[in-house]
């Protein structure tokens, strides 16, 4: 029977995207792992791999297809022995943003087989598996929860379930009270709004997925994360004289530092010194990493990446500071694959370039607290003889969620933090 090629979740958060160029056509020869199409999801553009081998049938989607969900089928893959003929037997895939009719349509009087649901783990959690795995797995009684794919991104594929042995599937959870719905957003309504705004010269903007994929998990942290929120001011001259040294050194190599980039090294350090506040929530218990995973917010146009910087107490600030203007960039070029830009436990947010002197930002799930950062500017203090002098200060914001960490270990943090930052040789040893 031919396969269905599925819309694929290309990133934890995509739930729609758009089919931006095909780079096969009908009647071409495909292996796994052959670049099939570029798909735009709701942060980058990817390139999406076959998974299985066999010859591209037909295309239901067309280029440019927009709102397309996912696991809709995109296109049908014949197999060996299987004719365009055959391919009746799939069902069509649907229209994307098709519109809401008054009633549904009847039903064709020709039989079409359903597209094989996307299978799900005992916790809930979706299982990625190419639909001939799925129909292999099926005819054999196999679990695919208890199956480990070799495919692109632990894809579950063909040659994954063609020797797995069946097992009995752990028996269903008893019947528990229904979860309760969630929380609507508060605000007034679309139509509410319009109406209020009919009489003024407007226009509307769409929302694109980045700017949907932002507005729901900022809305759902700022819901669900009781945050709370610790300040200090930092002293930046020693940092500042010390970053002009190194930079000189560093001119042949082409590598300029930033003050960011000290602030990635002091944080990561930071989470190495004070270990119990490198961790994330996950639902029912905390997740305590040992590597420093930091993320750093980028803004692009449209919305915002958190690109990861991985193992980053291990890094060099020159590394580092490679690492992130490549990452940036990239950002900014929506290039980036979801790998880089997920995970970590902590997150930086720096509007010091603007001007901004303080502000506090919002915790991106499931990260344990996120530091914003404002500019750095002279100002009258006290200094360590009690006399009045001028230094360069930077006042940051360390946003917590509480059910990670507490308020004396948040402090015990951010003061490692500014002790990094005012001793940055330190750093270096």
């Amino acid at each position: 029977m031919p396969t269905e090629i599925l819309m694929p979740a290309l990133s934890p958060t995509m739930e729609e995207g758009t089919l931006a160029k095909w780079l096969v056509k009908e009647g071409d020869t495909v292996a796994s792992g052959d670049l099939l199409a570029e798909i735009e999801t709701d942060k980058a553009t990817m390139e999406f791999e076959a998974v299985d081998e066999g010859i591209i049938g037909k295309i239901l989607v067309a280029e440019g297809s927009e709102g397309v969900a996912v696991n809709t089928p995109i296109a049908v893959l014949l197999g060996e022995g299987e004719s365009a003929d055959d391919i009746g037997t799939v069902a069509a895939a649907p229209a994307p943003k098709a519109a809401p009719e008054a009633a549904a349509p009847q039903a064709s009087t020709a039989k079409a087989a359903p597209a094989p649901a996307a299978p799900a783990a005992a916790d809930g959690t979706r299982i990625f598996a190419s639909p001939l795995a799925r129909r292999i797995a099926a005819d054999k009684g196999l679990d695919l929860g208890r199956i480990k794919g070799s495919g692109p991104h632990g894809r579950i594929v063909k040659a994954d379930v063609e020797n797995a042995t069946a097992a009995p599937a752990p028996a269903a959870a008893p019947a528990t009270k229904s979860a309760a719905p969630a929380v609507a957003a508060a605000g007034p309504s679309t139509d509410m709004v319009l109406k209020t705004y009919a009489d003024r010269d407007y226009e509307e903007v769409a929302l694109d997925g980045m700017r949907k994929t932002v507005a729901a998990r900022l809305t759902e942290a700022k819901q669900t994360i009781p945050h709370f929120y610790l300040r200090r001011d930092i002293r930046l001259d020693a940092l500042l004289k010390f970053r002009s040294t190194l930079n000189k050194q560093l001119e042949g190599r082409g590598v300029k530092l930033s003050v960011n980039d000290f602030i990635i090294k002091a944080c990561a350090l930071a989470l190495q010194q004070v270990p119990e506040a490198n961790r994330v929530w996950a639902g029912d218990r905390m997740l305590q990493l040992r590597p420093s995973d930091v993320a750093v917010a980028v803004a692009v146009d449209g919305g915002l990446f958190t690109p990861v910087l991985k193992d980053a107490e291990m890094k060099s600030l020159s590394a580092l500071s490679t690492e992130m203007k490549d990452l940036a960039t990239r950002a900014r070029d929506k290039k980036l694959a979801p790998h880089e830009y997920v995970g970590g436990t902590f997150a930086i947010s720096n509007l010091g370039m603007f001007g901004i002197d303080n502000f506090d930002a919002v915790i991106n799930p499931p990260h344990g607290a996120i530091l914003a950062v404002g500019a750095g500017a002279k100002k009258p203090v006290v200094g360590e003889d009690g006399e009045l002098t001028v230094a360069t200060v930077m006042s940051v914001t360390l946003s917590v969620d509480h059910r990670v960490i507490d308020g004396a270990l948040g402090a015990a943090l951010l003061k490692v933090i500014v002790d990094n930052l005012e001793n940055p040789l330190g750093m270096l040893a």
